[in-house]
């Protein structure tokens, strides 16, 4: 039964609704933040105005923020509810609760795409409705992510991170009318999400602490090349979205009657989604053009160096990766070490031939008869992830390797070590269900859409340690210590092996490769040396961070 539900806030009551069957009430749609339009492009978000009417409708999602997709993604439609005017937040509440934790879900989606509509029943539910769950949303593309000089003279750069901070300050001020405590947030993401709550782990160089959220969980924290605001490849993205969008410079110096950034300011939104569409979609195969910029602010430094020589926010850190994180963001083509060497050039264009070959030391080809491997691998002994997976071998393998590790798997390891220090913790786990492709944790955790390789013990157990953290900041095993380094390895045994047939990810389908399928899957746990996992993978990880300022990350 659907009952109407209220929340009384400063500016209004708020009327969602009451689901006897979950025991949760729901508000959906609560504007965090004022349209960004007009004069609020690419500035930081303010207060909305207030309500006329004492009574607010919140029973429907908010428009979804205007997408662009990444180079080599095959065509989608785009979202037909799409407006700049996208600011608002959905809040799970259980009904009657009062001094709840509070998980707040940042969505993923490369920084260019997905929204805030995410359904966390399930998720609340199976933990005895224990806690509230906030799920945000945040300007994507060009417009949470262009960046340049004039765009920092005349606005703000990572606009969108400013609003993911603007809506955990609404949680601050706003959670406890839903029964939640503000003094006990966990901040949760997956991919951009992950990376989003990276970032904000070392805002403000830690100055924040635990302000906004006192716990957070990063699920393969996206962690692409991260420039300086001013250098060279934002700023050609700069140039290139305001050319696409009609902006173009028509003076070589001296004209101060326009800048580009007031054209832009000027356009209509479907202008500008189509440039930043355009301009993203048409890069580097697998990548994103508008992403986080180093600011010296908000985003101090580069996480490879903030998270190891600042302080941070928060207190504790659950941090893990997949076992496949990039099988949908290389391209598939790469059969030898000279087409390998020359994919690295592309993808880490500040590196000279020296630095190949040192990654290339790292990352050694090891003979695998050119065959496809039909299983994954066991991650302590050989054959390792350096020479075969679920969905490749030989030198596909290692690209997809490569990427996997600078881009999701050392940014995981480098957050579980840095919250060990100074009285925090940090937790590390991998997801290793076979085919685990990138975000097939994320899929099994909510327990919506359900797959058939995820059986009803993994879901459990999975929903089981994210509430106990939620809860008490200790998902139920070791920090990610020397000499040990404990990593929670989730993996499934049992069930029917079929040949993969995958709706998520059809490109799957021509692998030759299998998976289980249920009943009778059971769950596999175990606790593993994370440094030494995979051929070395803790080494490999420090030889990124070493490198780092020359990938930039």
């Amino acid at each position: 039964m659907l009952v109407a539900a209220l929340a009384k806030l400063d500016d209004g009551t708020y009327e969602g609704i009451f689901n006897a069957s979950t025991g949760l009430n729901v508000f959906k749609g609560i504007r965090f933040a004022a349209p960004p339009t007009d004069s609020l492009r690419w500035q930081a978000p303010q207060k909305p105005k207030q309500s006329t009417s004492p009574n607010i409708t919140a029973t429907a999602f908010g428009s979804v923020c205007p997408h662009s997709f990444r180079a080599g993604q095959s065509s989608r439609a785009l979202p037909s509810d799409m407006s700049e005017d996208c600011l608002f937040l959905n809040v799970y509440a259980p009904h009657n609760g009062s001094g709840l934790p509070v998980l707040v879900h940042i969505h993923g989606g490369g920084y260019g795409v997905g929204d805030g509509r995410q359904d966390l029943t399930n998720l609340i539910t199976a933990n005895g409705n224990t806690f509230i769950a906030v799920s945000i949303q945040y300007r994507l593309g060009a417009f949470g992510f262009l960046a340049g000089d004039e765009v920092f003279r005349h606005g703000v750069v990572n606009a969108a991170l400013l609003d993911q901070q603007f809506a955990l300050q609404w949680v601050q001020d706003n959670i406890d009318e839903f029964g939640g405590d503000p003094r006990k947030v966990t901040i949760f993401g997956i991919s951009a999400g992950g990376g989003s709550v990276m970032l904000h782990d070392m805002a403000y160089g830690g100055t924040q602490g635990t302000s906004l959220f006192n716990n957070s969980i990063s699920f393969s924290p996206y962690l692409p090349q991260q420039y300086n605001y001013n250098d060279w490849i934002p700023t050609q993205g700069y140039y290139a979205f305001a050319a696409h969008a009609g902006c173009a410079a028509t003076w070589a110096y001296g004209n101060t009657s326009e800048t580009i950034f007031q054209c832009l300011v000027s356009k209509d939104t479907d202008t500008l989604q189509a440039a930043s569409n355009a301009i993203s979609s048409s890069g580097l195969y697998g990548t994103w053009a508008f992403l986080p910029v180093t600011d010296g602010d908000l985003v101090p430094s580069r996480p490879s160096y903030a998270l190891f020589n600042g302080k941070l926010n928060g207190v504790n850190q659950l941090t893990s990766n997949v076992a496949e994180e990039s099988f949908v963001f290389v391209p598939q083509n790469i059969e030898s070490e000279e087409c390998l060497r020359t994919w690295i050039r592309r993808v880490f264009p500040l590196f000279d031939d020296q630095d190949v070959s040192a990654l290339l030391l790292q990352y050694p080809h090891q003979d695998s008869s050119g065959k496809r491997a039909r299983h994954a691998t066991s991650g302590t002994s050989s054959p390792s992830a350096l020479g075969t997976s679920a969905t490749a071998s030989g030198y596909q393998q290692l690209a997809n390797l490569v990427y996997a590790e600078s881009t999701f798997v050392c940014p995981s390891y480098w957050l579980a070590q840095a919250y060990n220090t100074e009285g925090k913790r940090g937790f590390k786990k991998q997801f290793s269900v076979p085919i685990a492709l990138h975000g097939y944790d994320g899929v099994a955790l909510f327990g919506n859409t359900r797959l058939s390789i995820h059986g009803d013990e993994l879901v459990s157990a999975l929903q089981s340690a994210i509430g106990r953290y939620v809860r008490t900041g200790d998902p139920g095993w070791l920090p990610y210590t020397s000499p040990e380094y404990p990593m929670f390895n989730v993996n499934q045994t049992g069930g029917r092996e079929v040949p993969v047939e995958s709706t998520l990810d059809p490109s799957l389908n021509t692998l030759g490769a299998s998976w289980s399928i249920g009943p009778d899957l059971h769950v596999d746990f175990s606790i593993v040396n994370g440094y030494t996992w995979e051929g070395g993978r803790g080494a490999r990880c420090e030889f990124w961070k070493q490198i780092a300022a020359k990938v930039p990350m």
